[in-house]
């Protein structure tokens, strides 16, 4: 993924530099599979955390509040009121361990690459003895919950304060899988059920909501740009919603986020109503469920935000609002098929990973992390090459030994220095590393994005800066046979007698790989998409 960035302060690219023809690092969509903007039909939108980006960590702190409140009130000690969020402790994709209370970052196969028990990070012999192999059966969904979400972030941190508290609370004795107190025994596994409990309540209750609608300017990003974008959008393809808030919530968001009538210089579209801007809008989703077998779609009462019964079967309607209803719904409605959609949302599981898997839409994640990572990736290069350089030194140790060799040279300073770099280079992310890597590895979050993503940005405001006939080329993925064996360039004559005969009968290939047939598009197929 480091493909579309450079390290570090470089030379001014000069002519011919493909540097040169590269956006801003901080405008740029990144590509995982090519797609043709100009084939596009119908972009899609989810709402929380992608047309509605809410401002961090202010939200985050009002979330993480309320779920404290909660927990208070069904019956935990007030003594962990004193907890604030801290912004640079979680990161996506973390896992919770409901058996022995950790949080764990693992890679795409369930190997660790982060553990931590409450905010003590656990080390050699300590991880050994929670996980022996250093490893996760991932598929084990009742004991392991993958933490995806931008929601999930106050989460995270609430785990690791309520391990904290009750690890170092006088009144509670410590076993591996909870805590006892007097004839009381408080699992792990009832603590996690305790905090998704509060999480449901916050968002269900309408709390969250309320609290957010009452200070709109300090919890939500207002950006001129958004309707700009939806109106160029519209004029060449259609544009819906498709979000899991309520109508009203989601009326009164989308009403701030495209109200410029006080003036604002920097709006650069004339003041109409939200609706306007799209072809569908369909709230309360349900979101996964949205795009199996859905739910009833039903129509919305926009004067008083209640749903009209029964089930919704006539035309689209302009401007409407629906309720309910699934994938397929809107592809009736909007009389388009999966590959004409471009999906865009920030829940990898809710809006991309289903809507790839299970209706063949073009997606595009939004990661508002992106912009720190490639702050990081750029200003701390030094630590990526000194990496590198460790890996060439120890190449450099081997290069003349082989399976005949008795010597055995000493890399343990080496190891040990590989570490210490990449704990330096994690730490320049937060307490809990890289949301894409801890050191040379990649983790889960990476490798689902990687998987699932199309596109992917900091923001979906980025294809401002890309026309609507874009070819997005993916960069090639190279095997590790590719990436560490140099090309080396052999004619027939070179080859020897065995290759001549075979590189004569099968020349015309070359032609075949590097020119586009006059009548493709040169957009690739998703073969060996899951």
């Amino acid at each position: 993924m480091g493909s579309e960035g450079e390290r570090g302060a470089t030379a001014a690219p000069g002519p011919g530099d493909p540097r040169a023809l590269r956006r801003d690092c901080q405008h740029r969509i990144f590509v995982n599979r090519s797609l043709a903007l100009e084939k596009i039909k119908c972009f899609g939108f989810d709402m929380d955390y992608t047309l509605a980006m809410y401002k961090s960590p202010d939200y985050e702190e009002l979330a993480f509040a309320l779920l404290l409140e909660h927990l208070v009130s069904i019956g935990y000690p007030h003594e962990i009121l004193a907890y604030k969020y801290d912004p640079t402790f979680p990161t996506r994709g973390l896992v919770f361990d409901a058996l022995y209370g950790n949080l764990l970052k693992v890679d795409s196969h369930g190997n660790l690459l982060v553990c931590a028990h409450g905010f003590r990070f656990l080390k050699g012999a300590e991880i050994l003895h929670y996980y022996p192999n250093k490893f996760i059966q991932r598929d084990d969904m009742k004991r392991f919950h993958i933490l995806n979400t931008l929601f999930n972030l106050t989460e995270a941190h609430l785990y690791a304060c309520l391990v904290d508290f009750f690890t170092n609370c006088s009144r509670y004795v410590n076993c591996d899988t909870g805590y006892k107190h007097g004839n009381l025994f408080m699992s792990f596994r009832s603590m996690f059920q305790d905090v998704r409990e509060a999480m449901d309540h916050v968002h269900l209750s309408g709390c969250l909501k309320e609290k957010t609608l009452e200070n709109l300017e300090k919890y939500v990003v207002k950006d001129p740009r958004v309707p700009l974008l939806l109106s160029r959008m519209k004029e060449v393809g259609k544009v819906f919603l498709a979000t899991n808030s309520d109508y009203n919530y989601t009326d009164a968001i989308m009403s701030y986020l495209f109200d410029f009538s006080d003036g604002d210089k920097q709006a650069e579209t004339p003041q109409r109503p939200w609706r306007s801007y799209f072809d569908l809008i369909v709230v309360d989703t349900r979101k996964p469920l949205f795009f199996a077998e859905g739910t009833v779609l039903r129509q919305v009462d926009t004067d008083t935000g209640k749903l009209r019964i029964g089930t919704y079967t006539g035309p689209l309607q302009h401007c409407a609002v629906y309720s309910g209803g699934s994938s397929d719904v809107v592809c009736d409605l909007l009389g388009v098929k999966g590959k004409d959609i471009l999906y865009m949302g920030d829940h990898i599981f809710g809006d991309i990973l289903k809507s790839k898997k299970r209706q063949g839409w073009r997606t595009f994640l939004v990661v508002p992390e992106l912009a720190r990572e490639l702050q990081v990736w750029t200003e701390k290069s030094e630590l990526f090459e000194e990496l590198r350089s460790l890996d060439l030194f120890l190449a450099e140790l081997y290069q003349h030994l082989d399976s005949g060799s008795s010597e055995r040279p000493d890399i343990s300073s080496i190891k040990r220095r590989i570490q210490k770099v990449t704990h330096e280079m994690d730490m320049c992310y937060g307490k809990m590393g890289s949301l894409f890597r801890c050191g040379s590895r990649q983790t889960l979050f990476a490798n689902q994005l990687m998987r699932y993503a199309d596109l992917y940005a900091a923001s979906f405001i980025n294809f401002l800066y890309y026309p609507f006939s874009y070819l997005f080329r993916a960069p090639p993925v190279l095997m590790a046979h590719e990436s560490t064996v140099e090309h080396s360039r052999l004619d027939a004559g070179e080859a020897g007698t065995a290759l001549a005969p075979w590189l004569t009968r099968h020349s015309h290939l070359g032609q075949q790989v590097t020119g586009v047939p006059p009548d493709s598009s040169g957009e690739e197929e998703d073969d060996g998409e899951a």
